[in-house]
This record gives C-alpha cells, structure tokens and sequence, in this order.
C-alpha cells in the first residue's frame, strides 16, 4: 500500500503549499478548504483527492469551531446535519453507478445555478425545509467530492463572520465523520488518504493560526463575496475537470 513518504518530493511540496493556503482560507470564511484543494490535487494526481482532504479537515474543523464556538446556529446545526444523513447515502449510491467526470459536472452545475440565484442582496429565509435540503446536498456532494461546503455555506452569506464560522464549523464537524465512514464503507478510502492526511496536519494548524489575523475584516458584504467567489470557484473548477 502506497505512503505519503513515497510521492515525488514535488508533489509533497505542492500538497504542503496548498494546505497551508486552504487552511487559511478556511478559517477565514468557515469553508473553503476542499474548494481551494480538491481541484487543484486531482488535476496534479488524482490519489490526491478527494479522501485526502475530508481527514485533513478533521482537526482544523474543530479548531474554527472552539475559537467562534458562542455564536453557532445550532437549530440550523440540526437539521443541515439531519439531511445529512440520506444525502450520504444518496451520494454512496452515485458513487457506485456514476463516473467520476459526470458526478463533478452534475455538482459543478448545481452549485452554479444556486450562486446565480443568491448572487443578489436578497437574504436567504433559513426554514427547517431549506436547512435540511441544504443538509442533502452537502452530504451527497461530499461522499463524491468532499467539496460539501457550497450548500450550506449560501445559507449563512448574510451573516456576521463569527456566526457563518462557528455554524458552519459545528455541520461539518459531524458531517466530516458521516462523509468519512461512508467512503470508508464504499471501500474509497486507501492508506495513501490516511497517511497524507496525518502528514498535513501540522499544516493544517499553521493556516488556522494564520487566518486569525483575517477574520477581524471579513464581515458582511466581504463574507457575502467571498463565500460567492469561492462556490463559483469550486463550480468552474468541477466543471473543467470534467470535460477536460
């Protein structure tokens, strides 16, 4: 079975550049972090995500969440993470009947349609219904790409940094265990995820220290931008690697 230690020293060097970036971006938005590396790992050697990145995640997740822990939504909590459930379900069975190159172009749509619909100033009336559709997606998303944040993160572009931070950090904290046992026993999780993403993880943490200097000016219609840039980001990113 295949080590971090036995990828080319250039790969490490790209794994441990984007790691660090991502983490930062991460901790800055509350989300990002497979948006920033999902794509750009796959694109260099496709072992690289999208596994990898779910246990990478792990520690900076619970990071975010203790430092902005007072300010979570934990009815959206609930219910986001209550459709989490059937959705990695729902995304274990795509991953058993669909290609990889489809399941990145249906995503890579979704995500582009529900950005173009909330691209306005129009904030989002957070239901029970909503949260739990949003739960869904990301879930199903997840198992697939490990890109999962979309979904949830259009919910909570309207509010304070602190909030979207926290909230996000607490669905993903449970929803990262669900994503990563589902893998685990659809048999797409290797040696290779487990010791890279073990490697990564002092990275992982300098990025999350880093992001505490940004967080003091991403507020409103900066987060609102920055988490639309990023969806969109993803969005293109999947789509191009499906038909390239």
């Amino acid at each position: 079975m295949l080590s971090a230690f036995e990828l080319a020293p250039s790969i490490l060097a790209w794994v441990a550049v984007l790691t660090f970036a991502a983490a930062f971006v991460q901790g800055t938005l509350g989300f990002g972090y497979a948006i920033v590396t999902v794509p750009l790992m796959a694109l260099v050697d496709s072992r690289l995500a999208p596994a990898v990145q779910l246990i990478q995640m792990i520690p900076l997740i619970f990071a975010i969440y203790w430092r902005e822990r007072s300010h979570a939504d934990w009815t959206g909590v609930f219910w986001t993470t209550l459709g989490r459930f059937p959705g990695t379900y729902l995304g274990m069975l795509l991953l058993a009947v669909a290609s990889q190159r489809s399941l990145d172009l249906i995503i890579g749509s979704m995500v582009l349609v529900a950005v173009f619909s909330l691209r306005g100033e129009r904030a989002i009336r957070r239901t029970k219904a909503i949260e739990l559709i949003a739960g869904v997606c990301s879930g199903g998303a997840a198992v697939v790409s490990a890109i999962g944040g979309p979904p949830i993160a259009l919910l909570y572009k309207d509010s304070k940094g602190a909030e979207a931070r926290a909230t996000l950090s607490a669905i993903f904290g449970v929803g990262l265990f669900v994503t990563i046992a589902g893998r685990a026993w659809a048999g797409k999780l290797t040696a290779l995820d487990l010791s890279l993403g073990v490697w990564t993880m002092p990275l992982v943490m300098l990025g999350f220290v880093a992001s505490k200097h940004a967080t003091r000016w991403i507020e409103g219609p900066r987060l609102r931008f920055g988490i639309l840039l990023l969806c969109t980001l993803a969005a293109l990113a999947l789509i191009g690697k499906a038909v390239v």
